[in-house]
């Protein structure tokens, strides 16, 4: 069972090779946007990214990729195979998270006829299938620990028994594994063992999240909306208020999450993008005020929040915006300007409808 992508974004075939030309075109159109394999970014935390992969791709060590759901894991495993010596050799990817656990023995290692229920002939397993080439284990720490042992020991001798068979099978893989989790977490709570942590983090890499990548979000949704205009043969752009989103928004699902809502907003736009907050478009996206008190969500784009205590604060006061203006701590020019600039924002809204 393959793997999904975690950056969702564009990638090149598993055999190997360089990315497609519509992601090189969208890439060369987004000024800024630096690519690595089928990575993209600029930022300071993809660039040492970058070099940890070019050190461990010329070598054949295991490598254990942590980062967050969205973060881009498989991509970077695709990224090292494809700079490696073994590029022209298959890549395949297992979530193991998501096959039973008394299945994944024999999908890993294969198996022989009638041992079991449902085993009408033999098959070869994952390992055998990616000879010569990598075999990439997404969420690995969701392996059970009794299952974890033949892994193991697949790891350190390159053998292993198809389940039900009794004949030594060889095969010449790299494994690159993945988890959401942290390692010495999932240690404690027996959820991966100790021994094999240890021998899959022979070299360990980080997926940064998109909330560390500084600069990172603009250049990758401009290179996402670039790919679904040349698609479409369309030339939508952003709105402001889609890019203060894309700039305040944590996107707790990084990479993935950003570009299916960019996605969303631009099948739903007619020339200008406007992405609404995830985090609030399914509940009230109002601040909550009560008597001199008032709350705003967590998430909240900074300038919605902004918005949100100003007009808040003016009907506090009565309309006094003189009074407003003081308590606010901004002068009177000031805050007339910002409801200068609301007024012509809703006035745009209703035009629009």
């Amino acid at each position: 069972m393959a793997a999904e992508s975690d950056l969702d974004a564009t990638a090149a075939p598993s055999g190997g090779g360089d990315a497609p030309a519509s992601a090189k075109r969208a890439a060369r159109k987004t000024a800024g946007l630096e690519s690595y394999g089928e990575l993209y970014g600029s930022s300071p935390a993809m660039r040492e990214l970058y070099e940890q992969i070019e050190r461990v791709a010329a070598t054949d060590a295991t490598a254990l990729i942590v980062g967050e759901s969205g973060s881009g894991k498989e991509l970077i495993a695709r990224t090292i195979h494809e700079r490696s010596a073994r590029k022209d050799a298959p890549f395949i990817a297992v979530n193991c998270g998501a096959i039973p656990d008394n299945l994944i023995e024999a999908e890993l290692f294969g198996h022989e006829r009638g041992s079991f229920t449902g085993a009408v002939q033999g098959r070869a397993g994952y390992f055998e299938n990616a000879h010569g080439g990598t075999l990439f284990l997404d969420e690995v720490t969701e392996m059970a620990p009794i299952r974890q042992v033949k892994l193991l020991r697949a790891l350190e001798t390159g053998t292993f028994y198809r389940v039900g068979g009794t004949e030594l099978q060889q095969s010449d893989v790299r494994v690159i594994a993945a988890t959401n989790r942290d390692p010495l977490v999932a240690v404690k709570e027996n959820g991966l063992r100790e021994d094999l942590m240890y021998r899959l983090a022979v070299f360990p890499l980080r997926a940064p999240p998109l909330r560390e990548r500084e600069g990172d979000r603009e250049l990758l949704a401009q290179h996402f909306l670039d790919e679904m205009n040349a698609q479409e043969g369309t030339d939508k752009v952003f709105g402001k208020r889609a890019l203060d989103t894309l700039r305040t928004y944590s996107w707790p699902g990084n990479v993935r999450e950003m570009k299916n809502a960019i996605y969303r907003a631009f099948i739903l736009a007619e020339k200008t993008i406007e992405i609404e907050h995830p985090r609030l478009a399914a509940r009230a996206k109002k601040a909550v005020t009560q008597g001199g008190a008032m709350s705003v969500w967590v998430g909240t784009p900074l300038a919605d929040a902004q918005r949100q205590i100003i007009l808040g604060t003016l009907k506090f006061c009565g309309g006094d915006k003189r009074r407003a203006a003081k308590a606010l701590g901004v002068s009177l020019k000031t805050l007339y300007n910002r409801l200068g600039a609301y007024e012509e924002e809703e006035d745009a809204a209703a035009g629009e409808e």
